[in-house]
């Protein structure tokens, strides 16, 4: 039974556009047809959720499922959660409005270490308990997850999850809807049900294993393999167009996958090694899946996603493709973090123009010895090129991500990105030009399972050292911005990571103690503060199977030997608060290479063997060419059940024509009559303005732009309306190149605009006239109005006549530069009168009509003031209900 949201959902709440689905493009099927229904949960807010590429793929690819249908979750805001619990309102998905204990099956998307207190979260506001024991008395959806650390570690999440998809879902997914199919035909028990489940390469049921003394994990029962394999798929780039959010969110924009995978060989890089092998997606279904994903979803700018994107021999030739295509329709593209070294004018070219994009590079470390041990593949004169490229080609600010805490650092090696930024600098500078300036981001280095640096332990206090050492030295350089990650989120990340099974109860209690939005600014102290207490009252310490105190390190003594690695030497720095170096002299111990890890069980297609050869390969700064250009690297990834890497050679580059010009041409002017009805009343005001923009390109209007480095199209909305606020009267100006027959007009914004957004009226203007903001002279409400206790119409029509009567009503109002200033409201309202009062109804409210100044030089009369007017004349307060405006008028 579909949820009264209407209740919830209300101004009140922060973006409530966030919860109501009905984005462009979402799917809403009948509920009765399936026969399997899934909820795809991506456990943060809707911004963060709804623009994430995978999970927009598999909401596309379950719901092309026949007797299958798959709606969305998302965390609520706290203001929504707080209201979801004081009303015991179980937590819904945003197409049905059904709770989610209604559905089949319910999947998170567990992509970084710290998602899953936010699970525990949504679990609980759903009613569902939180363990896969818990559920055993009930008849509550499966609950599994996927993602990459999902894939990577799922050990100490197990107790949560009655299973987890590990690698690609695309062709997963729907081979588990088929089991889940057969299964509920065929009335299976929820154990057995999982049971062949289990037999499904790619799908890890914990449950059916058990975890030794020394952390590793063994099958229990039979009938599951040894080893559970991670699944590979192929990019379909198709699957990526849809779900076009009225709301702005983090990625607010068409991404198109051209490259899965990475075999550059990052030794501390987790997706690197867990994406294997390389896929490289034809060039012209990547063209073609970007043409028809700008037409439908309206967006003005696309992304091509990859781990590399350089790495895609086809970029060039693909994105000049595009640009020239989509020349005249002011389109960005934008790239992820990219490969310096591949940095040429042609991918210049394409990330250039009028709404130049933004430019990111990962050199990684500042020397060259710390980049060869982390087989960055990087040299200081390919550096320089690719910056001196981007420098040359109009980019005045790049950012560069580093990272400090790397095996084998030292001091040395920390200060040589201060060097590296200043040099670059140096080496870009002219005369009659400002100096090139970089934004850095410094993470600090954790290390992941499934790589070679997965034995390496970190230090808390050493992130702290390596900050405050770099912050001082960048005190000398200007044009330079630098954040730091928070240490907190490290030791956090680090923490539960690369944790086992016996980390559950740990986590369980810090998300009963307030962690939850663990990795955001706001969240970050109460978060670190909670799992600390949960960690003390486990027992345990922040390094959990590491040293206690300070950081090992394989890379600590310099006469280290290969015959040394192989007994498994490390070395233990005793950090103290005041010290400043590792450099001093520290006792050896002994730890085991060879020792099990709690993620040995899960089949990556990496072999542990090479992982530790590669590690040794680290200690002597040696580096391994990428396999998917030079020889294989034997990782041992490349086999029938992972396939081979498969790179397309690169398409003619086609010949650039340029970048997009802005048609400022005026030929007609045309006023646009709309309403904004229904759940688009809860739209903010610009996000109206977006979903026009959107809806003209869809519909290929020939919209004019105005000049400068920004130009923007030329649609002016009239007036903004408060969030909740409908209308019938709403006004918007728009500008062509060339003119149309207004019915021609009107018929094709009808049909690109949501049916809650009618189209009224249209008329052709005189190119001179003015816009309808400037000629904006009053605006006409309907407001519906309560008070307790219930009113008569008679009071009601008292209180009117005197506000009528007077000739002043003051108010004291806060000017935008916080001076106070007293203004009569009465002089701003030219009507008002009671159109119906229902004091006998059991919700008493009545319905005022007034019409009051509105014009673009801040004299109005707000709809709020109507109710401080009231509040003078009869003493007792009264409640807004309801605002909707009718018309704006103009003058003449």
């Amino acid at each position: 039974m579909a949820v009264a949201v209407e209740k919830l959902i209300t101004s009140d709440v922060l973006k409530p556009a966030r919860y109501l689905g009905n984005e462009l493009l979402a799917v809403h099927k009948p509920w009765h047809i399936a026969v399997i229904r899934w909820v795809l949960t991506y456990p943060e807010v809707y911004e963060v959720g709804a623009s994430n590429l995978g999970h927009i793929i598999l909401y596309n690819i379950l719901n092309a499922q026949p007797r299958q249908l798959c709606d969305r979750a998302y965390l609520p805001g706290q203001d929504l959660a707080a209201k979801l619990r004081a009303t015991e309102t179980l937590l819904f998905t945003v197409e049905s409005k059904r709770s989610l204990t209604e559905f089949d099956i319910l999947g998170f998307s567990l992509s970084y270490e710290l998602g899953a207190t936010n699970i525990l979260e949504m679990l609980d506001l759903a009613g569902i308990p939180l363990t896969w024991r818990e559920r055993l008395a009930g008849n509550y959806p499966l609950i599994f997850a996927g993602g990459q650390t999902a894939t990577s570690n799922p050990e100490p999440y197990a107790d949560f999850f009655d299973f987890f998809a590990l690698g690609d879902g695309e062709e997963l997914l729907p081979e588990i809807g088929l089991v889940l199919e057969e299964g509920k035909q065929a009335r299976l028990s929820r154990q057995e049900l999982l049971l062949d489940l289990a037999q499904i390469p790619g799908v890890y049921v914990p449950q059916f294993y058990n975890m030794a003394a020394d952390g590793s994990v063994h099958p229990i029962h039979p009938n599951v393999p040894k080893r559970i394999l991670r699944r590979v798929a192929t990019p379909m780039p198709a699957y990526s167009i849809g779900l076009v959010p009225h709301v702005q969110t983090v990625h607010d924009r068409l991404t198109i996958e051209i490259r899965r995978g990475c075999t550059r060989g990052c030794r501390f890089c987790q997706p690197g090694m867990l994406t294997r092998p390389a896929r490289d997606v034809e060039p012209e279904q990547v063209v073609a899946a970007i043409e028809k994903g700008m037409r439908e979803t309206g967006y003005n700018e696309f992304s091509l996603l990859s781990l590399s994107c350089s790495d895609y021999l086809s970029l060039p030739a693909v994105g000049v493709e595009i640009k020239n295509r989509l020349k005249n329709e002011n389109i960005t593209l934008s790239l992820p973090s990219q490969r310096v070294d591949r940095f040429d004018e042609n991918i210049a070219n394409i990330l250039g123009g009028m709404r130049q994009g933004g430019l990111t590079f990962a050199p990684e470390a500042g020397t060259q010895r710390m980049r060869d041990i982390v087989n960055k593949g990087l040299t200081n004169e390919e550096l320089l090129r690719g910056v001196k490229t981007a420098w040359e080609q109009g980019w005045d600010k790049i950012k560069l991500y580093f990272m400090i805490g790397l095996p084998g650092e030292t001091d040395a090696d920390v200060l040589g990105i201060v060097e590296t930024v200043s040099w670059l600098q140096r080496e870009c500078r002219s005369k009659g030009r400002k100096t090139l300036a970089f934004n850095l981001t410094i993470s600090n280095f954790t290390p992941k399972p499934h790589t070679p640096f997965q034995w390496h332990s970190v230090s808390t206090t050493e992130f702290k050292r390596k900050q405050q050492l770099l912050r001082q030295e960048f005190r000398r350089l200007k044009g330079v911005k630098v954040n730091f990650t928070d240490v907190r989120i490290s030791a956090m990340e680090d923490f539960i990571g690369r944790g086992d099974r016996t980390l559950a109860p740990v986590l369980r209690r810090a998300w009963e103690l307030g962690a939850g939005m663990d990795s955001w600014y706001d969240s970050v102290e109460r978060a670190y503060n909670a799992w600390g207490q949960a960690i003390a009252e486990a027992g345990l310490t922040w390094k959990y199977r590491q040293v206690e105190n300070g950081e090992w390190n394989l890379f600590g003594v310099e006469e280290i030997s290969g015959t040394d690695i192989d007994k498994g030497i490390s070395k233990v720095g005793e950090v103290e608060e005041d010290k400043s170096s590792l450099s001093s002299p520290t006792p050896l111990l002994p730890h085991s290479l060879d020792k099990p890890l709690p993620w040995d069980h899960l089949d990556t297609g990496i072999d542990k063997k090479w992982l530790k050869e590669d590690l040794k390969r680290a200690l002597e700064a040696a580096t391994v060419p990428d396999c998917s250009f030079d020889g294989c690297s034997h990782c041992g990834v490349c086999s029938t059940d992972f396939g081979h890497n498969i790179v397309i050679p690169p398409p003619k580059i086609p010949e650039f024509t340029g970048h997009f010009v802005p048609n400022t041409t005026k030929a007609q002017r045309l006023r646009v009559w709309f309403g904004k009805q229904g759940d688009m009343a809860l739209l903010s005001h610009l996000d109206l303005i977006r979903l026009f923009d959107r809806a003209i390109r869809r519909v290929g209007l020939p919209i004019a732009f105005t000049g400068g480095y920004h130009p923007t199209p030329r649609i002016s909305v009239a007036w903004a309306l408060p969030v909740g606020a409908t209308s019938s009267g709403e006004i918007v100006d728009f500008e062509l190149t060339q003119s149309l027959e207004v019915e021609t007009f009107r018929e094709k914004l009808a049909q690109a605009l949501p049916t809650n957004i009618p189209i009224y009226q249209v008329v052709q203007l005189d190119l001179k006239a003015p816009a309808a903001t400037q000629v904006l002279d009053a605006a006409e409400y309907l407001l519906t109005v309560d008070t307790q206790p219930p009113a008569t119409p008679s009071q009601w029509q008292d209180w009117i006549d005197t506000i009528g009567q007077k000739n002043e009503i003051w108010s004291e109002q806060t000017t935008k530069s916080g001076k106070t200033q007293l203004i009569n409201l009465r002089d701003r309202l030219y009507e008002l009168e009671l159109m119906q009062s229902t004091s006998n109804s059991p919700e008493s409210a009545a319905i005022l009509r007034y019409l009051g100044s509105c014009r673009h030089d801040g004299i109005l009369l707000r709809p709020e003031q109507i109710l401080l007017m009231l509040e003078q004349v009869a003493g007792i307060e009264f409640q807004l209900l309801h605002i909707h405006r009718n018309r704006l008028v103009l003058r003449d």
